[in-house]
């Protein structure tokens, strides 16, 4: 009896916080001069409403239902919470393919929380949030290129495939020909995101703070606050377009060692517009497809280290970084004009998509978090917990940040030895993490509150890198770029102040330990793959 009330009064509170969530947002959208809008809103909206509300509920019932009476930390409890587990990543997944947009992306995004995620959940939305996004018709996709540039497909470009090539959350992508035989990639944003963005964000707003009033441990507020931020960011194209740019001029400037090795594809702004996006076309291989890497002529651990140096530069010296590189927005393929190595492989060049989502880091946010992941890198616990505070996450949950981060328990992460933080953890690791993630949930849900907003993006961009290195070949050159780059970027950043030979000397000391630090890093390495072969051919 408890239970049946339970679940009515779970079911009425979310279906109507979410209708009334979207009803609001459909009143903002449409006015009383776009009839035709008006009625496609309120004719789309209320079934993805009821949808969300209902499948919300659905979850928070099986979860009180399932494991009620059941002992904390006994077998049955375990196994009884493993199953509603799946139930729910699957009814969730269901969802989000039902109602796209917004709700992919918290898909994608949820699969990359395994800090705090349950495994169950991290999977199913890995296996199936990146590649089987839900296709725009062809009629669909003529009304946005005819509204946006003024006419059919077919009279503004001299080819134009109707199957599109891939499609996202926000958009889809078709081959085409421009009118001088140049072969583009058009981007077309979906058209249901513009009709019901609005009405999709204050719906899951209204759901997820209600579950949250009804099971206070559940709160996952901040990630609903960073997607309203970001959206608006993301469906203007034209911003991408000039974020593109932006990346590739900074690489010029601040990075001219490995400009040519990082690319973008040029935009063809004639054809381009909030909603549509032309670009160059450029065939290469998914970073994380180590299969046509090999057969391409590259090396993977060379692409995970072009990878990582790539961010790192961004991270620690632009402050303008690209913070969705999961595997689909990343291409690579030999470097056009470059020849073989001296081991007859080909040079890579890293290919950036999809650059509707940026920060900007200011010089202060730059250098202490450059500084955090020295301390990371050479298992400084005082300078961790230093800079963790300077970065939000205040005197208490430094450990915490640093596991999220490094995605290891605390006692690897500051273990003095050289090979502490290899990406590839044993299932020991992933074990005690996912132990922590359940043991002190509302700790790090109180640490991802309280981290300011352009930090919460640096780990959604860490938690994709660190995704795609799985997948390469993670090694420990890959935390040697990231210990030089971050050292670097504090050593210019002490440059950059007023100049005193003082300072200068300073900063020269600095450079020379930093060499002297990654040398005796490199030996190391050197002498653990000797090891390593040497008990192999024993």
């Amino acid at each position: 009896m408890a239970t049946r009330s339970l679940w009515r009064a779970t079911k009425f509170a979310l279906s109507a916080t979410a209708l009334i969530g979207g009803g609001a947002a459909a009143a903002d959208v449409a006015t009383s001069d776009d009839p035709a809008m008006t009625y496609k809103l309120y004719s789309t909206v209320p079934p993805r409403l009821v949808r969300g509300a209902v499948t919300a509920a659905a979850i928070a019932f099986d979860y009180e239902y399932s494991l009620l009476g059941l002992p904390e930390g006994s077998n049955e409890r375990e196994k009884a919470k493993h199953e509603v587990h799946l139930r729910s990543a699957l009814k969730l997944q269901e969802l989000c393919f039902k109602n796209g947009g917004i709700y992919i992306k918290l898909g994608q995004h949820l699969g990359q929380l395994e800090y705090l995620v349950p495994q169950e959940y991290v999977q199913t939305m890995r296996e199936s949030m990146l590649n089987k996004c839900p296709v725009s018709s062809y009629e669909q996709v003529h009304e946005v290129i005819k509204k946006e540039l003024g006419d059919s497909p077919d009279k503004i470009f001299s080819e134009f495939d109707p199957v599109p090539m891939a499609s996202a959350s926000l958009a889809q992508v078709h081959i085409a020909r421009d009118h001088n035989g140049e072969k583009v990639a058009v981007k077309v944003q979906h058209t249901h995101m513009t009709d019901t963005a609005a009405a999709d964000c204050a719906t899951v707003n209204f759901i997820v703070n209600t579950l949250h009033q009804i099971f206070p441990s559940f709160d996952y507020r901040w990630l609903i606050e960073e997607m309203r931020e970001s959206l608006p960011k993301e469906l203007d194209f034209i911003n991408e377009a000039k974020n593109s740019e932006k990346c590739l001029e900074n690489f010029q400037k601040f990075s001219p060692h490995i400009a040519a090795y990082v690319y973008a594809p040029k935009v063809h702004w004639s054809l381009s517009t909030s909603k549509l996006l032309t670009m160059e076309y450029i065939d290469g291989a998914q970073v994380n497809d180590v299969k046509t890497i090999k057969r391409l002529g590259m090396r993977p651990d060379e692409v995970a280290r072009l990878v990582s140096e790539s961010f790192a530069e961004m991270m620690f010296k632009h402050g303008f970084v690209h913070c969705d590189p999961h595997a689909a927005n990343l291409l690579v393929r030999p470097r056009p004009g470059s020849g073989k190595s001296f081991l007859g492989k080909k040079e890579p060049q890293l290919i950036l998509l999809d650059h509707g989502l940026y920060k900007v880091l200011d010089s202060e946010t730059r250098t202490n978090y450059a500084a955090l992941w020295k301390a990371l890198i050479f298992s400084d616990a005082n300078a961790i917990k230093e800079y963790s505070a300077k970065l939000g996450a205040g005197e208490d949950l430094y450990a915490l940040f640093a596991g999220i981060l490094t995605m290891r328990p605390w006692n690897r992460v500051i273990d003095p030895a050289i090979d502490h933080l290899i990406i590839q953890g044993t299932e020991s690791d992933r074990s005690e993490l996912q132990m922590y993630a359940s043991q002190y949930f509302s700790q790090i849900s109180q640490l991802l509150r309280r981290l300011p907003r352009e930090i919460l993006l640096m780990l959604k961009t860490n938690d994709c890198l660190r995704s795609v290195s799985n997948a390469l070949v993670p090694s420990l050159e890959t935390f040697m770029i990231i210990g030089r780059v971050s050292s670097e970027a504090i050593i210019e950043a002490k440059l950059s102040q007023k100049r005193s030979f003082l300072r200068w000397l300073s900063a020269w000391l600095d450079r020379i330990i930093l060499e002297v630090r990654l040398f005796t890093m490199q030996v190391a390495l050197w002498l653990i793959r000797g090891r390593r072969a040497l008990s192999w051919e024993i």
